[in-house]
């Protein structure tokens, strides 16, 4: 069977993988450290002394699943204005990221993440705190995308305890609500 991989980074590496191993296409998930410059392992990444992304390899079956479905479903738990980081998960090294394996995602990975900068400003509120869709709100409101767009360097696994967290921390809290996403979800 033929396969292609791609790797997300982007808030905690766990959640990260469950949102990306049930879904259709998708044969393996595996979490780890992206583009590491040496030799990873959670401490280091987590408390910064070595600089790498955390995130997650996915393989996927590209008849069964379209890179672009993969970067949708990425940007949908994924918010790329966020200069460092996914709700309680803050630092460079949970920055949201896309990172390409083949020269021929390249145009594929920058078309979606440039439509995604250029989405423009938000919508503009008022003193009543109703949101108003103002064409001619404050230009300084101009959300900046800071998800990264790159070829993978290297790829780390992480650590056993660190593959499929949630299969043995069901209960565990979480920033994405994977019922209300699983919901949303039709392929």
């Amino acid at each position: 069977m033929y396969t292609k991989k791609i790797y997300f980074s982007g808030g905690d590496f766990h959640e990260l993988q469950e949102v990306f191993c049930n879904l259709p296409g998708v044969t393996d998930t595996r979490t780890g450290y992206i583009n590491a410059h040496g030799a990873a392992d959670f401490d280091s990444v987590a408390d910064g002394s070595l600089r790498a992304y955390m995130g997650v390899e996915v393989v996927f079956n590209p008849k069964k699943m379209d890179l672009s479905k993969l970067m949708d479903v990425f940007f949908a738990v994924v918010n790329p204005y966020v200069p460092d980081g996914q709700g309680r998960a803050r630092g460079e090294m949970y920055r949201a990221g896309v990172f390409y394996a083949d020269a021929e995602d390249e145009p594929q990975v920058e078309l979606h993440v440039n439509f995604i900068a250029s989405r423009g400003k938000p919508p503009a509120g008022n003193c009543l705190g109703l949101t108003m869709n103002d064409p001619n709100s404050d230009p300084r409101l101009t959300r900046q995308c800071f998800c990264l767009a790159q070829p993978i360097e290297s790829f780390q696994s992480a650590e056993p305890q660190h593959q499929h967290y949630f299969e043995s921390h069901a209960r565990d809290d979480t920033c994405i609500d994977f019922a209300r996403l699983k919901a949303c979800l039709r392929f």
